[in-house]
């Protein structure tokens, strides 16, 4: 990755799992100066970064880091409240994907 992915990469991880406007992204992930002298900076980048298959978009053009997708063991789905128990008893329950560490997206 170069600098300006690096740069959205890192901000959007702050944001986790929650999809974030192209317009948001340019907005924090740079120096101020940056976005007022162009607003739609990170367009392109964001648009490459999904490509690459860093990057995931929702319908509504916003963006987040890609989850690492789970393997898949058949297993059934866990209620939230049993989810919650299981957790506090020091169970762990696999989710539908967390972030990875950077050198997987530096892979891809």
């Amino acid at each position: 990755m170069d600098m300006d992915e690096r740069e959205i990469f890192q901000f959007l991880k702050t944001w986790g799992a929650n999809f974030t406007s192209a317009r948001e992204i340019a907005r924090r992930a740079s120096s101020k100066r940056r976005f007022y002298d162009d607003p739609d900076w990170a367009v392109p980048i964001l648009l490459r970064m999904k490509e690459s298959g860093i990057l995931e978009s929702n319908i509504q053009g916003r963006y987040r880091i890609k989850p690492v997708p789970r393997k898949k063991h058949g297993g059934q789905a866990v209620a939230p409240e049993t989810d919650e128990g299981l957790a506090e008893s020091g169970v762990a329950v696999e989710g539908e994907g967390d972030i990875a560490a950077d050198e997987y997206y530096d892979q891809l």
